[in-house]
């Protein structure tokens, strides 16, 4: 008689709905299923909270997991193994049971200009006085008043097909639009890109983690932590670690005002480090502290270390009485279910 082979183990992959989220854990699926084809990937995806509510502007939730923390309860009742987010969404404080494994290469992590079809304007400084600017990021909000304050600020929300439909209406009261160069990349729409923003050409730093993609799992999966330690990228995962360890430090959860630009420096002795430019503005613009540091980074603790200290500069320029007074504006509801 001969032993029964054991059930292959079938990995269900949890997702948001929308296009951009499909394609970034189709990514992730892939990149899996290449390294180990011995198992079966499913893809399940559903709506959250921050994908129901389009109404109201980012700024003015109050609660930071508008689109993780549906899913994760799935992931802690078991009904799925891993998530994939985008990880700038993924507040720095996950459920006890939880955690981050190492994340895959990341894509170009800036922001970008997109400027409503039919218009000349081939930058962000050549905008007109008084036109009106997309966006519902606090971050983008700050940066824009500070670099650009004869500019207008509208919210803007819904997903890229959306924004983009929303800028090029007949109506719209939009010049352009800020969005991630990643998800526009990732959905084969480069070509919607009028110029790509950073701090040397427009004074925009990107939000922690964009263009990279947050790899959720259960603590007690030693077998998924070790897949992903196979595939995971070793540069971009410390350098989204050193970012997360900023915010987290700073305290300002998803919605802070905090910029940042990370990039690993070749060293006259053949060794790396990390870079890191940082920012935090108030949202009039007005008041800014910013600091760049360059660590040694070769682990997980030495980069949660390096934000760390990173955050500590912005502080000691002024940072944190910029974060409280913002701390003191901010609704004192929660907005806890979005229909």
């Amino acid at each position: 008689m001969t032993t029964p082979a054991p059930a292959q183990r079938t990995i269900t992959i949890g997702t948001r709905k929308s296009k951009l989220a499909l394609e970034q854990t189709y990514l992730v699926r892939e990149t899996l299923k290449k390294a180990f084809p011995q198992y079966e990937y499913k893809v399940f995806s559903k709506e959250t909270a921050g994908d129901l509510n389009t109404t109201i502007a980012l700024r003015d939730f109050t609660t930071k997991n508008l689109w993780t923390e549906e899913l994760e309860e799935l992931m802690i009742a078991g009904q799925v193994d891993l998530i994939v987010h985008s990880l700038k969404d993924v507040p720095t404080t996950l459920p006890a049971s939880c955690k981050l494994g190492p994340t895959v290469p990341r894509e170009d992590s800036r922001d970008v200009l997109v400027v409503k079809q039919g218009l000349p304007y081939k930058s962000l400084s050549e905008i007109p006085a008084g036109s009106v600017v997309g966006t519902s990021s606090i971050r983008r909000t700050a940066q824009l008043a500070r670099k650009y304050p004869n500019l207008k600020i509208q919210d803007v929300r819904g997903n890229i097909g959306t924004r983009l439909s929303k800028l090029d209406a007949e109506d719209s009261p939009y010049t352009c639009i800020i969005l991630a160069a990643a998800g526009l990349l990732r959905l084969d729409l480069a070509d919607r890109i009028t110029e790509y923003l950073d701090s040397k050409n427009s004074g925009m730093l990107y939000a922690v983690g964009q263009g990279a993609l947050g790899i959720e799992i259960r603590k007690e999966d030693t077998e998924l932590q070790k897949m992903l330690d196979t595939i995971g990228h070793q540069d971009t995962t410390f350098s989204v670690l050193a970012e997360r360890s900023l915010l987290r430090t700073l305290e300002g959860g998803c919605s802070a005002p905090l910029g940042v630009e990370t990039e690993w420096i070749q060293t006259p002795e053949g060794s790396k480090r990390l870079r890191m430019r940082s920012v935090v503005v108030s949202v009039d613009g007005k008041e800014c502290a910013q600091v760049e540091l360059d660590g040694e980074v070769a682990s997980a603790e030495s980069a949660e270390a390096f934000g760390i200290t990173v955050a500590k500069a912005l502080v000691a320029d002024g940072a944190g009485a910029i974060l409280e007074a913002i701390q003191r504006n901010k609704p004192k509801e929660t907005v806890s279910t979005v229909v």
